[in-house]
C-alpha cells in the first residue's frame, strides 16, 4: 500500500523500492477518493473519461456553423469516435452493472450510496480510463462474489499492466502472473501466481536453511580449529589465517519462523442437543423489499455453513434473525443448551479503548486463566508484550483480531459470524481458518472470500426468490455443481436455437472444412509435441539447478549463488509460459478432434 501510494506522488514513506517505469499513465485506487457529492453514479463515472463529454458539447456548438467549421467538426467527430466517445455510455453502463449495480441505480445521486457502493464506482471509473498501468490497493474489499468474478474476468483480458494489493487468495491466483513479497525490507519477485509463490517460497526456505546450517557447523568447526590452536607456536599462523576468514565470511542470514499455528483447541462447557436452530415460515421485509418470505431452514449439531451471495440479498439480515436481534414474521427455535454468539463488524467499535488486550479477553467472563488466554493472544498474533498494548492504539486488523478471540473463548456453542475476515490480512486469515477448523460447535459464517469459505465450510446457504437455499456440501461441490447447471442451460438454449435455424449445407463444403480441420489438427500436435520437448529440457535444467543451490559449495560462494538463483527463477518462468502454450494448445486440439 505505502509503496503504491508513494509511487503516486501520496507519500514518501518508503524511497528506492520501484523500478524506474516508461512514460505512463499512472491510475491508483484508494478509499479516500470515493467520497460522495451531488453528482449521480453515471456521471461521475464519466467525468474525465477521455474528454467525451467536453467533445459531445463542442460538435453540438459546431453544427450551427457547420459551413465555416466543417473540418474542424470532421477532426471532432474522428477523434470522438477514436476515443469510444459513442459508446463509453454503454461501457460505463456494463462496467456498473458488472460491479453489482442495478440498471435503476444509475441515475440515483452518489451522497445516497454507502461508502463501500461509492468504492465501486470509483472502481468502475479507473476501469473505463483503460491507463497503460492500473494500481489496485484491495479491490475486492466492499465487492461481493459475483462482483469479484466479475472483476476477475475483466482484469484478465486487461491488456495494461497491473499492480495489485490485495489479501484474496483466490483472486490472487486467478488473476496475478508474478507475486512480489515484502519481507525483511526486501522485495522478493516470484514468477507465477500466490501457489506459486508458497510452493517456490518453500523450495527457498529449505535451501536457505540447507546453507545456514553448514555454514553454521563450518564456523564452529573453525572455531574449534582457532581455540585449540591458537596457543601452539606451530599452528598460530594457521589459526590467525582462519581467524581473518572468520572475520571476511559473509553470514548466511537464518530462516524467518513459519507462519503462526494455531495450537490450541477452542471448547465449550455445555454441550447442546442435535437441532441447534429452526426456522419456521419466516418472512422479512423493509417496506416494498421483501428479503425473505415464508422460508423454513433447521441447523443440526456440528453444521459448519458459509452464507454467500451478492450483496443486498438479506445474508446480515438472515444472521441477526438467527441471533434474536432482528424481528420477523414466523418463528425462531433455539434448541436445547445452545448458548450463541454473534460477531459482526460493530463490534469492533464495542471494545474498551482503554483496555490493554489481555484486560479485553478477561472481560469475556471466560474463566481461562492468564497463560491460556495469552497462548490463545499468541495464535492471533499477539506475542510477548503485545497483549499489553491499549486498544485505542491498534490497526482495524488488530481489532478484528481481538474481537474473534474474544468471540471464539466466549464458551459459545454456536457462532454467528458476519465477514470474519474483513480487515485480515493473509497471515490472519489463516489463523482464523485453523481455529474454525479446531472448533468443535457449530457455525454460520458470511463471507466473500472463497478460499476461507473452502477450508471452513461443509454446507453452502444462498437466498433466492426470497428463499433460503442450500447445497450439502463443500464449497469446490457447490461451485462445480453451479457451473454444471450454466452449462446445461447453455446446451438446452443452443439446441432450441438451432431446431429454429436449420443448417443449409453442400456435401462440398462439409468436405472442405474437414480437409481444414484436419490440417489445423496435424499443425496443433506438432506443435504440441515441440513444447513438450521444450518442458522436458526445462524440466531437466531446473533439477540441476535445484541441486547445484542446496550445495554447500555454492552457498560459501554468495556471487555464484545469486547467479544460479537469478536462472533458476528465469527457468521457472519459461516453463510456467510453456505449460500455459501447452495447455492451450491441447483445448484447441480437444475442441477439433471434436468436429472430425
Amino acid at each position: 500500500n505505502s509503496i503504491i501510494r508513494k509511487y503516486v506522488g501520496i507519500d514518501t514513506i518508503i524511497e528506492n523500492v520501484i523500478s524506474q517505469l516508461g512514460e505512463v499513465e499512472r491510475v491508483y485506487l484508494s478509499g479516500e477518493f470515493a467520497k460522495g457529492r451531488d453528482n449521480n453514479v453515471i456521471d461521475l463515472e464519466l467525468v474525465g473519461i477521455v474528454n467525451t463529454n467536453y467533445l459531445a458539447d463542442l460538435i453540438k456548438k459546431a453544427e450551427p456553423l457547420v459551413k465555416r467549421k466543417i473540418r474542424y467538426v470532421i477532426y471532432s467527430v474522428e477523434e470522438f469516435a477514436a476515443l469510444d466517445g459513442y459508446s463509453i455510455q454503454a461501457q460505463a453502463e456494463a462496467v456498473l452493472e458488472g460491479l453489482g449495480f442495478q440498471t435503476e441505480d444509475l441515475h440515483r445521486p452518489i451522497k445516497q450510496f454507502s461508502g463501500g457502493w461509492r468504492m465501486r464506482v470509483m472502481l468502475g471509473k479507473l476501469l473505463l480510463q483503460k491507463p497503460s498501468l492500473l494500481m489496485l490497493d484491495e479491490p475486492t474489499n466492499h465487492l461481493d462474489l459475483p462482483s469479484i468474478e466479475w472483476l476477475e474476468n475483466y482484469l484478465k483480458e486487461y491488456e495494461g499492466a497491473i499492480i495489485i494489493v490485495s489479501h484474496d487468495r483466490q483472486f490472487l491466483d486467478n488473476v496475478i502472473t508474478s507475486t512480489v513479497e515484502v519481507a525483511g525490507q526486501k522485495l522478493n519477485s516470484y514468477a507465477g501466481n500466490y501457489s506459486f509463490y508458497l510452493e517456490e517460497k518453500a523450495l527457498r526456505t529449505e535451501i536457505q536453511k540447507s546453507a545456514y546450517e553448514n555454514q553454521q557447523q563450518k564456523i564452529r568447526e573453525t572455531e574449534r580449529f582457532i581455540e585449540r590452536f591458537k596457543a601452539k607456536a606451530s599452528k598460530a599462523k594457521q589459526a590467525q589465517s582462519r581467524i581473518k576468514a572468520l572475520e571476511k565470511m559473509e553470514l548466511i542470514e537464518n530462516v524467518d519462523p513459519e507462519l503462526a499455528q494455531v495450537h490450541f483447541r477452542f471448547r465449550y462447557k455445555q454441550q447442546p442437543g442435535r437441532f441447534i436452530l429452526s426456522l419456521e415460515h419466516v418472512s422479512k421485509s423493509f417496506g416494498d423489499l421483501h428479503i425473505l418470505k415464508n422460508t423454513s431452514v433447521q441447523i443440526e449439531r456440528g453444521d459448519k455453513i458459509a452464507l454467500i451471495g451478492a450483496n443486498g440479498k438479506g445474508k446480515s439480515t438472515l444472521l441477526r434473525i438467527m441471533a434474536g436481534i432482528e424481528p420477523c414474521e414466523g418463528e425462531r427455535k433455539l434448541g436445547h443448551n445452545v448458548i450463541d454468539s454473534l460477531f459482526a463488524q460493530h463490534q469492533l467499535e464495542a471494545l474498551h479503548v482503554e483496555n490493554t488486550i489481555l484486560e479485553e479477553l478477561k472481560q469475556t467472563g471466560s474463566d481461562k486463566t492468564e497463560t491460556e488466554l495469552r497462548t490463545i493472544l499468541g495464535c492471533f498474533l499477539f506475542s510477548n508484550d503485545d497483549v499489553f498494548k491499549k486498544i485505542k492504539i491498534l490497526s482495524g486488523g488488530e481489532k478484528s483480531r481481538v474481537a474473534l478471540a474474544k468471540t471464539l473463548i466466549s464458551n459459545a456453542n454456536f457462532l454467528l459470524l458476519d465477514e470474519p475476515t474483513n480487515h485480515l490480512d493473509i497471515s490472519s486469515i489463516n489463523i482464523l481458518i485453523q481455529a474454525l477448523q479446531q472448533y468443535e460447535g457449530t457455525f454460520v459464517t458470511i463471507s466473500h472470500d472463497r478460499h476461507f469459505i473452502a477450508q471452513v465450510a461443509t454446507k453452502i446457504w444462498y437466498i433466492e426468490n426470497q428463499e433460503i437455499k442450500q447445497y450439502p456440501g463443500t464449497f469446490e461441490e457447490y461451485d462445480y455443481w453451479k457451473s454444471q447447471q450454466k452449462d446445461s442451460s447453455s446446451t438446452s438454449k443452443t439446441k432450441k436455437e438451432s431446431k429454429k435455424q436449420p443448417v443449409q449445407e453442400t456435401l462440398h463444403v462439409k468436405n472442405e472444412e474437414k480437409e481444414l480441420t484436419q490440417k489445423k489438427i496435424k499443425k496443433n500436435k506438432d506443435q504440441l509435441v515441440k513444447i513438450e520437448q521444450k518442458i522436458s529440457t526445462a524440466e531437466k535444467q531446473k533439477t540441476i539447478l535445484e541441486q547445484e543451490m542446496a550445495s554447500p559449495a555454492i552457498h560459501s560462494n554468495p556471487k555464484e549463488y545469486e547467479k544460479i538463483n537469478l536462472q533458476y527463477q528465469q527457468l521457472c518462468a519459461t516453463l510456467i509460459q510453456l505449460q500455459t502454450e501447452w495447455d492451450q494448445l491441447a483445448t484447441e486440439l480437444e475442441e477439433l478432434e471434436k468436429k472430425i
